[in-house]
């Protein structure tokens, strides 16, 4: 046996402890980090070929793996861009050179910009849904992805152009009208015009005849002092309705009767209402309609859901699909490789990326205002602290004992 074989392999236990400590050094001060993954140090034994009758010692070989599959605790917070993944799968981010990167920090915020980006500095990808765009996604690569911005988003005002009837009852058993301001049922509708202004529609009823029925539409804006008859202006549409009361009409428009109205809204854009819904039972009177068109608005908050489709809630109300964020994976998770700033990298070993929107492809759903936490095991790692500082003292020890009997030989000759 070689007295220098025993003090290399003592040299390379502690080599090899100091290593393993090391990983439980950095696990430790993570273990509040957002969407860390535990590292962990494992040993493998290298034999030297010995004789039957003298033993060479060999050493140890360490080499550290990643926990990046196992998921940590969920934390809930009120930040709807705190984002979390339930399943499997990484956010795609990317740092200020536009490096693409995966992570599970998903504690983002936006930045002077509008820009979110998380703790780290990587800003969030995902695909752009404004003006309609339709994403084209690349299923082997991160192509077509944008920086997600919150703050470049304003709802410009859109004219009203058509409504359409959702319920509307004319009361069968209400009496005959004798016309203006005499009418039998009135509603509103709000409208807006080419800039966004509201322009309010009185819509008045009026019975004229057994299952015959008159409407007129006014600008609201034309009405007597609070509201109502005598108008200024003359009446933006009228048209007569009937109905079938027969077993086979049952109270709906007849064949012969007009289904819609159309106009201009003042100062807005031709304007069609579907009143093809409309109906007179014997019930009283109702009326439910759907308009679009819009006024301008800012906006008031952003909305995550499920799938990754981001909503932009604005000051009116309004919701508008605005990016699409999707999730990445690759075969092995657990063999990319760790960067600085919590995120990875794709590796030989690892595989090549995939890409999918959140739920699809065996991806996870994504969880606003949730924070995935490190899977760090503070009691583990302690203990773990404690088996490598043993280790390192009894590999000590065997370096020290071989040191001592290098001694003895050398002093022999004296």
């Amino acid at each position: 046996m070689s007295l220098y074989g025993v003090m290399r392999t003592g040299g390379s236990g502690m080599n090899a402890q100091s290593n393993k400590l090391a990983t439980v050094a950095d696990n430790i001060a993570n273990v509040n980090t957002t969407g860390y993954k535990r590292a962990s140090t494992e040993f493998s034994s290298l034999i030297l070929r010995s004789g039957s009758g003298n033993y060479n010692s060999g050493s140890v070989e360490t080499q550290v793996r990643y926990a990046i599959s196992d998921p940590g605790t969920m934390n809930y917070t009120t930040s709807a861009t705190d984002l979390a993944i339930q399943g499997n799968g990484f956010f795609i981010v990317s740092n200020a050179g536009g490096t693409p990167f995966l992570t599970r920090a998903g504690s983002f915020v936006p930045d002077g910009q509008g820009n979110l980006y998380n703790t780290a500095g990587y800003y969030l990808m995902g695909y752009s849904l404004q003006n309609g765009a339709v994403p084209d996604v690349v299923a082997n690569g991160l192509g077509n992805l944008q920086v997600v911005n919150i703050a470049q988003q304003t709802l410009v005002g859109n004219p009203t152009t058509e409504a359409s009837i959702v319920g509307a009852n004319l009361d069968a058993n209400a009496a005959i009208s004798t016309g203006a301001p005499n009418f039998t049922s009135k509603t509103s509708l709000i409208t807006y015009d080419n800039i966004g202004n509201a322009v309010k529609l009185d819509m008045y009823m009026f019975k004229t005849a057994a299952n015959t029925w008159d409407v007129e539409i006014y600008n609201s804006a034309d009405a007597a002092p609070g509201g109502g008859f005598p108008y200024t202006g003359a009446p933006l549409a009228t048209q007569t309705f009937t109905f079938d009361v027969s077993a086979t009409g049952k109270g709906r428009l007849d064949a012969a009767s007009p289904t819609s109205m159309t106009f201009n809204i003042p100062g807005g854009s031709a304007f069609t209402f579907n009143m093809s819904n409309m109906t007179q039972v014997a019930d009283e009177f109702q009326f439910k309609a759907t308009t679009n068109g819009n006024a301008p608005s800012g906006l008031d908050r952003v909305e995550v859901a499920a799938d990754g489709t981001m909503y932009s809630i604005f000051d009116d109300g309004t919701r508008i699909a605005t990016w699409k964020i999707p999730l990445a994976t690759v075969p092995s998770p657990d063999n990319l490789s760790p960067e600085a700033g919590n995120v990875y990298s794709v590796s030989i070993n690892s595989g090549n990326i995939q890409v999918d929107y959140a739920g699809n492809s065996g991806l996870g759903t994504i969880k606003s205002e949730a924070l995935e936490a490190s899977n760090v095991d503070l009691a583990n790692e302690l203990t773990a602290m404690i088996e490598s500082q043993r280790g390192y003292t009894a590999n000590s020890k065997v370096f020290q004992t071989g040191a001592d009997l290098l001694d003895v030989l050398v002093n022999l000759k004296r």
